[in-house]
């Protein structure tokens, strides 16, 4: 018998056919994977290029990546993982990067408002990711809501699937005042991010929004590796825990009076600079 979660899954496998078709449109000279896991090593083997450059085995986020490349970065540049990104992508298209990144993302501004307009700044919690053991627990999440509401942010809590919704109805209710937001596109959560004054969020693509668009941002880390995938930008962004042990809601807070910190005062603080 032909369900609609037939129907739904046929429409997936469509879809995901559609990606890859538009994906291999086109022959590149060179594939660069500077995330090194299965996901994005899978779309650098699809992709129609020759020359698939990735990290050594011992620097992949994944082992298993390790598949998709033809050939690798040299060793892992002593630096976080932004910046060794950056160094890596130089490496394997033969320039060294200099300066600062300037990210400049232009977003669109038409659409709907993310949220209602008001006095009080707003800081999203990015509380949903890809795979259970990288969360950080509800009720963290709600102590620190509190924290922010006496400090007096608006929290507002994103989700994507019916699942983060619950866990954002979860957190919600622990946080007077809280909203949680809509469903939104790619685009419009990105959108809804530039709008706000502080990101928090675990080791999830949005937090990396974040710190791109240059927003004050502290990622948790859980599981995974803040030196594969931290951020660190000085007295605006950095990233907490050692990816082996649960941070603290007390490391959080250092960490969000950390980007809101100044040089003069960053010492008074007890909350290191580093990030990754």
């Amino acid at each position: 018998m032909w369900t609609a979660s037939c129907s739904r899954r046929w429409s997936d496998l469509k879809a995901i056919a559609a990606s890859i078709g538009e994906l291999r449109a086109y022959r590149y000279d060179c594939i660069i994977d500077i995330q090194g896991v299965y996901k994005t090593a899978i779309i650098a083997f699809l992709a129609r290029s020759s020359r698939r450059v990735g990290y050594r085995n011992q620097d992949l986020g994944e082992l298993g990546a390790a598949f998709a490349y033809t050939e690798r970065f040299g060793p892992r540049p002593d630096a976080s993982a932004w910046e060794g990104m950056r160094i890596s992508a130089g490496e394997a298209l033969g320039y060294q990067p200099e300066g600062l990144p300037v990210f400049d993302l232009k977003l669109p501004e038409t659409g709907a408002q993310p949220f209602e307009a008001g006095d009080a700044p707003v800081a999203a919690l990015f509380h949903a990711t890809s795979k259970d053991d990288k969360k950080w627990p509800v009720t963290h999440w709600g102590e620190v809501g509190r924290e922010l509401t006496q400090r007096g942010f608006r929290i507002v809590l994103p989700w994507g699937s019916p699942g983060e919704r619950e866990e954002a109805v979860a957190i919600a209710a622990e946080v007077p005042g809280a909203t949680v937001l809509p469903q939104m596109s790619v685009t419009d959560i990105a959108r809804m991010i530039d709008a706000c004054s502080l990101v928090v969020g675990t080791d999830t693509g949005f937090v990396h929004v974040a710190h791109a668009l240059q927003k004050r941002t502290v990622m948790i880390f859980v599981s995974t590796s803040p030196s594969h995938f931290g951020i660190a930008a000085p007295h605006r962004s950095i990233s907490i825990g050692d990816g082996a042990s649960m941070p603290s809601v007390s490391e959080a807070l250092r960490a969000i009076d950390y980007v809101h910190s100044d040089p003069l005062t960053a010492g008074e603080l007890g909350h290191p600079a580093n990030a990754a």
